[in-house]
């Protein structure tokens, strides 16, 4: 019975140790020399100066969501980030429960034209609260009339934040020719097999400007 509670101990040490490692973990500089973070108004309030003092280079900013909800941290965020002297863009998150043309409209509503912004990002990921599954044409083709809406409006190509099961479904990465953006915690994708120059490095991040964890990001050379 002593043994089993030391084992038990010990285990429970090692998680805790993992765990602290975790959230603290970020990508070396040297492989990935440009780093970031993606928030949004469930972060409530940031800190800008300080998260830039830890290192966060740029921020993606939620700025929208489907065909209806604009994020309302949206305008401040951007501000921020901007007046601490990091690179900003804006997230679209797609909704397969709206029209291409209402999530357009609700981006290009929020997020004015900026030539200082960094490109505009599509995030593509199945939703809890969307239980449509339309078919692959389907989906490419309202992908191509909301990435033509949103390129318009911003004057620059946009980038593709896919998940692997929205990707798997839909074949994004191989049926639309833009520049990609990839999840997986701790491990950089195989960009072998897909190309990417973005990658969701972390999604437990614990740092010093922001409540809880973070989303952190890092740039390919």
């Amino acid at each position: 019975m002593a043994r089993f509670g030391v084992v038990c101990a010990v285990l429970g040490l090692l998680a805790l140790g993992g765990w602290l490692y975790a959230r603290d973990w970020a990508p070396s500089r040297e492989e990935f020399p440009t780093q970031g973070v993606s928030v949004s108004s469930a972060d409530g309030t940031i800190e800008w100066g300080t998260l830039a003092a830890q290192g966060a280079d740029f921020a993606y900013i939620r700025a929208a969501s489907g065909g209806h909800f604009r994020d309302p941290a949206f305008e401040a965020n951007w501000a921020a980030a901007r007046a601490a002297g990091m690179r900003y863009g804006a997230v679209l998150e797609f909704s397969l429960c709206a029209k291409a043309s209402d999530q357009a409209t609700g981006f290009m509503t929020m997020v004015p034209r900026d030539n200082a912004a960094l490109p505009p990002v599509i995030r593509l990921a199945f939703e809890p609260g969307c239980r449509a599954r339309l078919g692959q044409d389907a989906v490419l083709s309202e992908l191509n009339t909301l990435i033509n809406l949103i390129e318009s409006h911003a004057g620059t190509s946009v980038v593709l934040n896919v998940s692997d099961d929205f990707d798997a479904q839909y074949g994004i990465a191989s049926g639309i020719n833009r520049t990609l953006w990839l999840d997986r915690n701790f491990f950089p994708p195989d960009s072998e097999k897909r190309k990417w120059v973005m990658w969701t490095a972390s999604d437990m991040r614990h740092i010093d400007g922001i409540e809880g964890p973070v989303r952190w990001d890092a740039m390919a050379r």
